[in-house]
């Protein structure tokens, strides 16, 4: 059970993660731990996606499917070996446009949790790939849009309407800023709190978290070497990770935030706060599941 609304913010701490478990079936296999759907990267960014689908799978996550433009799909099939890989129809800009929809009604359906965002290229294919996907999207599937999505997001709110109540939004400041229509205050609360009550989203912003319902945490995890080219795409599919295990969108969010946090004190401590890169960050994360977990 997740815990009530309060006039404070609660902070994320490993006894309160503890306390709101990730179930674990000890006698499932891969296909009881969820599947992850992540979509987006560009000819430009292609490693968006990588980075985001190992760390889905660094949360426990059973299974994952990675989409993207098809001129990067071969490359992708061979870098990250534990991964399915669906090549799309691309834009002439070698991103995500209406037309590369279609071609993923039959793997949406089968998905656990679905990941849109990471590596994404103009904001006007972006907003019309979003206009033609998310309605294909079952209503026992959860979404995370994180990256480009917001910034279209932004230009027309609309776009979340048939994923409304199952989503989880991951916000840098100008993204914030582009769902908002103002500069963000340099609060994390001020920030997460109105966009997840105006998107009927889940939020995590920095180190908030915010529910649509008026919840609110801040994790105390994390540092300034977190703000790293890179880092932005594993929180968001650390967050899609746990969403394909437990189906609820702000434990998604609380358990992703922290475990970002976490590992990257982790990492921190290990090699310094500065110059580390955000695929290192990975390595970290089942130790700190481990952690969580006793």
């Amino acid at each position: 059970m997740s815990p009530p609304a309060a006039a404070e913010p609660t902070i994320i701490t490993p006894g309160l993660l503890r306390g709101w478990p990730l179930d674990v079936d000890e006698d499932g296999g891969k296909h009881e731990r969820g599947t992850v759907l992540v979509i987006g990267g560009s000819r430009k960014t292609p490693g968006a996606v990588l980075l985001a689908g190992l760390a889905a799978l660094r949360t426990g996550a059973g299974r994952l499917t990675i989409a993207a433009p098809e001129s990067t799909a071969v490359a992708l099939g061979v870098a990250v070996p534990e991964s399915g890989v669906i090549g799309l129809v691309e834009t002439p800009s070698g991103s995500l446009g209406a037309d590369s929809a279609h071609q993923l009604q039959d793997q949406i359906g089968d998905s656990g949790a679905v990941l849109i965002g990471p590596g994404l290229g103009d904001v006007k294919e972006t907003a019309g790939f979003l206009e033609h996907v998310l309605p294909m999207i079952s209503s026992q599937v959860s979404v995370v849009l994180d990256a480009m999505t917001l910034r279209a997001l932004g230009g027309d709110p609309s776009l979340i309407d048939p994923i409304r109540g199952r989503v989880v939004l991951t916000p840098n400041r100008a993204e914030a800023k582009a769902l908002l229509g103002v500069t963000p205050s340099i609060h994390d609360l001020q920030v997460a709190v109105p966009i997840a009550q105006r998107y009927d989203a889940a939020v995590s912003y920095g180190n908030a978290v915010a529910a649509p319902d008026g919840r609110h945490w801040l994790d105390q995890t994390g540092h300034v070497g977190l703000g790293t080219s890179g880092s932005g795409d594993v929180l968001a599919a650390l967050i899609a990770g746990v969403l394909a295990r437990s189906g609820d969108c702000v434990q998604a969010a609380c358990w992703g935030t922290h475990l970002h946090g976490a590992s990257g004190d982790r990492l921190a401590a290990r090699v310094g706060r500065l110059g580390f890169l955000a695929r290192e960050i990975l390595d970290e994360v089942p130790r700190v599941l481990a952690e969580l977990s006793t």
